[in-house]
């Protein structure tokens, strides 16, 4: 059994801070006082597709992390 390094987790937080971030925007920007504006429409309909590139991206570390190893 490998032993488990926290550093490598450690490479992984501002991923996640980055798709924390954008949850709490994408939230702000629901407020009704911008349900008019389509650029903010847009911007909220490709959210998803940026958490799940943010997804692939962690993916991508963890596997060559994982190499490194």
């Amino acid at each position: 059994m490998n032993k488990h390094s926290p550093k490598k987790e450690l490479i992984l937080l501002p991923v996640l801070l980055v798709a924390v971030l954008l949850c709490v925007v994408g939230h702000f920007l629901l407020q009704p006082s911008y349900q008019n504006n389509h650029v903010i429409e847009y911007m909220l309909a490709a959210l998803p597709f940026a958490l799940f590139g943010l997804v692939i991206i962690a993916f991508k570390i963890a596997s060559k992390s994982e190499e490194n190893d």
